[in-house]
C-alpha cells in the first residue's frame, strides 16, 4: 500500500517475478559457448486505491494513457527509491517507459488486477516514440568520441542527468539540490567552448538562472519546494539541457 498525505491511501502496488533463474555455484567453470543465463522478467502493477468514479470503459477511451503510464511509473519508482533508502543501497537507478518489454493502462476487478490482469487495456507507445526520438538526437558520434578520449564527459553532464530522473519523478527537494551543484560547476566546465556559435549566450543564461535555482536549494534545505520554484527548476533544467546539447555539438568532431 502507498500512503500520500496523512496517511491516506492512494495506490496498491503489486510486484511479481515472471520466470526464475537457477542459482550457480560460484567459480563454476563454463563450457565454450555457453549461451548467458536467461533473466527473469518483473511485472509491477500500480491500482487505484479508490474505485473509478465513471463507467470505466468511458474512462479508458478519453484518459490520456501516456500521462496515466508516466504518473504511474513516478510511484513505481517511488518505491523502489524508498527501498534503496530502507536497504542502504547505492545501486539501481530510476527506470523509464524505455525499460518496460510493454506498458498498459486498463482497468479491471479487484481478483484480476491483483494478479496483474485486467478487463481492458491499451498498450502504451510512448516507450516507441521516445526511442525515436533519441535515435533522432544521433548520440553515436559522441559515444565514439567519448570512448576514443576525443571528449570528456562532464560532472555538470551527470548531475544533469540526476536532476532530470528528479524532476520526472516529482522529488523536487533533490532536484534543487543537483540543480544547484549543476549550476555550480556548469560555466567553468561551458567555458571553453564560449566562442562556439552562441554558447557564450547560453552561458551568460545561465549564470542569470543560478540565483533562483540557489534559492530553491535553500528552500529545499529549510524543507519544501513551492510551485514558483518548481516550474523555475523545470526552466532551469531544460535550459542547462540545451547549453549541454550545444556544447555536445560543438565538442564532437
Amino acid at each position: 500500500m502507498l500512503r500520500g498525505h496523512a496517511g491516506r491511501p492512494d495506490w496498491v502496488l503489486v510486484l511479481e517475478t515472471l520466470g526464475s533463474v537457477p542459482r550457480r555455484r560460484r567459480n563454476r567453470k563454463a563450457p565454450p559457448g555457453a549461451p548467458p543465463a536467461e533473466v527473469p522478467v518483473s511485472r509491477a502493477t500500480l491500482v487505484g486505491a479508490e474505485p473509478l468514479a465513471e463507467d470505466p470503459g468511458r474512462w479508458l477511451r478519453s484518459v490520456d494513457a501516456g500521462q496515466e503510464a508516466l504518473a504511474g511509473l513516478a510511484q513505481v519508482n517511488r518505491a523502489l527509491q524508498l527501498f534503496r533508502i530502507a536497504a542502504a543501497s547505492p545501486g539501481g537507478r530510476p527506470i523509464t517507459l524505455d525499460d518496460a518489454l510493454t506498458v498498459r493502462v486498463g482497468y479491471g476487478a479487484g481478483e484480476q488486477v491483483s494478479s496483474g490482469r485486467w478487463s481492458d487495456a491499451v498498450d502504451v507507445g510512448q516507450g516507441r516514440e521516445r526511442r525515436r526520438r533519441r535515435r533522432m538526437l544521433q548520440p553515436d558520434s559522441r559515444f565514439a568520441a567519448l570512448l576514443g578520449g576525443h571528449d570528456v564527459p562532464l560532472a555538470t553532464e551527470e548531475l544533469t542527468l540526476r536532476a532530470r530522473s528528479d524532476v520526472d519523478a516529482g522529488r523536487w527537494r533533490e532536484a534543487a539540490f543537483q540543480l544547484e551543484a549543476a549550476f555550480g560547476a556548469a560555466p567553468q566546465e561551458l567555458a571553453p567552448w564560449r566562442n562556439h556559435s552562441d554558447m557564450a549566450s547560453r552561458i551568460d543564461e545561465l549564470e542569470s538562472l543560478a540565483p533562483g535555482v540557489a534559492a530553491a536549494a535553500a528552500a529545499a534545505r529549510q524543507g519544501g519546494v513551492d510551485e514558483a520554484q518548481s516550474a523555475l527548476l523545470a526552466e532551469a533544467l531544460g535550459r542547462l539541457e540545451a547549453a549541454l546539447r550545444a556544447r555536445s555539438v560543438a565538442a564532437t568532431p
